[in-house]
């Protein structure tokens, strides 16, 4: 029977799809912890006390791209390349999602406006980092390799969706509503398009690495395209509604270091 902890433990019991699992996992994570630093250092004036909340975000995905290369070399395995077709982070930009590469290489200071985009952005890839550790930590919290790691990133991903929730309602309060409301359903449309397109390419890379039978490959793409079918449908909702979270300042402090990874 398929399911995604048969799934999953095939992919962390197999050295290569393991070590393809971490590098991708790590380069996404440093990616977001570069771009978070670049946004921060670069918060029109008019923001600055957000930025040290910014600068956490990003010190988390540093963070989060350690444990996973540490999770590599505690097997002995060095990082591979990221195949292009699965770097998430790379396709959202491509397709507008975010703030784009180029701009955040200038040192010139970001407007109200993309402060508001890189925070629906946001909101829509942690509420799907969120829902994707929820999984884990369900089905392998106690995992003697890897509970540890994906408990400690799981708090880590709840902390930022919770931030990026009270940020957009303090700016929606303040009359940026429509502009926000606009934003995160451009960017959840387009980011269920990219994650059913990165899903599909992952699940291929591994199934050569796993020697996957056709069939089972077959049954496995037809259920990403049908879980795409659904959030295209209505599941997209999720993704941009806002609520006062439970954890209010959940980036108000220094990052969580991880000592053990």
């Amino acid at each position: 029977m398929l399911s995604a902890r048969s799934l999953f433990q095939e992919i962390i019991d197999d050295d290569d799809s393991f070590q393809l699992f971490c590098s991708i996992a790590a380069s996404g994570e440093a990616q977001g912890g570069w771009e978070n630093g670049r946004i921060a250092a670069l918060v029109p004036a008019g923001m600055r006390d957000m930025a040290p909340k910014i600068t956490r975000h990003g010190a988390d995905e540093d963070k989060h791209g350690r444990i996973f290369n540490a999770l590599l070399k505690k097997r002995g395995l060095p990082p591979v390349d990221v195949p292009p077709e699965t770097d998430y982070t790379m396709l959202l930009e491509k397709r507008g999602i975010g703030l784009a590469h180029e701009k955040l290489k200038r040192d010139e200071p970001l407007t109200e406006r993309d402060i508001i985009v890189y925070l629906a952005h946001s909101r829509v890839t942690e509420q799907r980092a969120a829902d994707q550790m929820d999984m884990l930590v369900k089905h392998f919290g106690d995992h003697p390799e890897l509970g540890r790691a994906i408990r400690m990133i799981c708090n880590d991903e709840d902390n930022h969706l919770a931030y990026c929730h009270e940020e957009l309602l303090r700016l929606a309060y303040a009359g940026h509503g429509r502009l926000i409301q606009r934003t995160l359903r451009e960017s959840a449309l387009t980011e269920i398009g990219v994650y059913r397109d990165v899903s599909l390419a992952v699940m291929s890379h591994m199934g050569r690495l796993l020697h996957w039978p056709g069939a089972k490959s077959a049954v496995l793409a037809a259920g990403i395209r049908a879980m795409y079918a659904y959030e295209r449908a209505a599941g997209w909702r999720r993704m941009v509604d806002l609520k006062m979270p439970e954890r209010r300042d959940a980036l108000g402090g220094p990052a969580t270091p991880a000592p053990a990874f």
